[in-house]
């Protein structure tokens, strides 16, 4: 098969294994990280855990993606990629042990949460840089497939570093800063493996003249802006229906997680660790209907089109979250997990085609820039609705009526701007044809 063949020759050129090798090392402890974030500040059998605490730990964990995401690529055509694999993960390995010791210790929660915001701060710099440095160790024949396969394999890596952060905490007792210097040990590596090529490999080139840096933030703001317009237009409405549909889906997403981390620690479990291992089953569940979206919605959306895929995944969110969450009972949440999953992705599969399809290329990727925003905002801004109205077992048949409502709303309009849509469409066949 080509795609083999193509796998077997990128994992034949060494400058792009050691780039994957970066990847997975790094990802990999984000996700012991983020779990060991999750197990400490949500189920330390010490603390008293409240949603407000478990949406500013979310707060923590998306912010900096919103905020400094579209800057980073402005510093990244400055900065040597290879230098800022290096210093970036030395940085986060001692900023990780750091963070084991404010854990171990009895320090204030704003502390603890600078910390933490500054790892995850500078992850956003990593990931835009491997990118960025994809085409200096590949040929443009292969990029596709290239791309195609880091970022799933970086997905795996920060998975199974959640897996390794849960095998870690049990042989530990549950020390939470136990799983965290683990985390700072797999950035210490990657630091190592990025000394092992050139400073100037991964570009970029010297030569190139580079605007002065506040211009270029300026810069980018406006082109920010530009995109905002661009998907407001008529001829672009589509996406921009999508786009706002999908923000709502995410929000809807975000406050169920919350809701779901309530009952694991207070009510469904009978203990933090029995707690905090029934959360990593639902996760896994939903990261399986993640999976099956991949695998479904190529067909769906082909048969319905895409605008009506998100249509039938909210309606069906709209019918099945009040139904199976409000028992609030552990195999119904579960399957709830498993489907919502399912939901949540396909309708991001279908909205990222839409947004691709119907958005010109020179604005693409600043679009795409605007939707990562909007994506982690709607998740922290859930988080905080949710810890205004959850009580303290997480039992909230008002959150869980407030997001059936939610996505019944995304499903009738967007019907109703299919339905626009078709008309316009057949208003036109019937000019054409006069």
């Amino acid at each position: 098969m080509p795609v083999v063949r193509d796998l077997r020759v990128l994992l034949r050129l060494r400058y792009f294994r050691r780039l994957l090798y970066i990847r997975l090392l790094s990802q990999g402890a984000d996700g012991v990280y983020q779990v060991a974030l999750a197990a400490y500040v949500v189920f330390s059998p010490e603390k008293q855990t409240s949603a407000a605490a478990i949406a500013s730990a979310m707060a923590v964990l998306l912010l900096p993606y919103s905020l400094v995401g579209p800057f980073a690529g402005v510093l990244l055509d400055r900065w040597r990629r290879r230098q800022v694999f290096v210093h970036g993960n030395l940085l986060r390995a001692l900023l990780a042990v750091g963070t084991a010791a404010l854990m171990a210790g009895d320090v204030p929660a704003w502390l603890f949460s600078v910390s933490a915001l500054c790892v995850t701060a500078v992850n956003r710099f990593i990931l835009a840089g491997l990118s960025a440095a994809l085409p200096r160790v590949v040929d443009t024949e292969r990029l596709v497939i290239a791309n195609s396969l880091s970022p799933t394999a970086g997905t795996l890596a920060a998975t199974a570093g959640g897996g390794l952060a849960f095998g870690v905490r049990l042989l530990s007792s549950g020390s939470d800063s136990a799983v965290v210097l683990l985390g700072a040990l797999l950035y210490l590596c990657a630091a190592l493996v990025s000394l092992s090529m050139a400073p100037a490999l991964l570009g970029p080139d010297r030569q190139q003249l580079q605007p002065h840096l506040m211009t270029a933030l300026a810069d980018t703001a406006r082109d920010l802006l530009a995109a905002i317009r661009h998907l407001a237009a008529p001829r672009r409405r589509e996406a921009a229906w999508a786009l706002a549909s999908m923000t709502l889906m995410r929000f809807c997403y975000g406050a169920l997680l919350v809701l779901l981390l309530m009952l694991c620690r207070y009510t469904l479990a009978s203990s933090p660790e029995e707690g905090l291992r029934l959360l990593g089953l639902a996760l896994a569940l939903s990261g399986a209907g993640f999976f099956a979206a991949a695998v479904v919605t190529p067909w769906a959306a082909g048969r319905l089109g895409p605008l009506r895929w998100i249509v039938v995944c909210s309606a069906a969110a709209a019918v099945l979250e009040p139904a199976l969450g409000l028992p609030f009972a552990t195999a119904p949440l579960l399957v709830a997990a498993l489907v919502l999953g399912l939901i949540t992705q396909g309708a991001k599969i279908a909205t990222d085609t839409i947004v691709q399809s119907h958005v010109d290329d020179g604005y693409r990727g600043r679009i795409f820039s605007v939707y990562d925003v909007l994506f982690n905002m709607a998740f922290v801004g859930a988080a905080g609705v949710a810890a205004l109205m959850l009580p303290p077992d997480g039992r909230s048949p008002l959150l869980v009526f407030l997001v059936a409502v939610i996505y019944a709303f995304v499903a009738v309009l967007l019907a109703h701007f299919e339905r626009l849509l078709r008309g316009t469409g057949r208003r036109k066949e019937g000019r054409c044809f006069t």
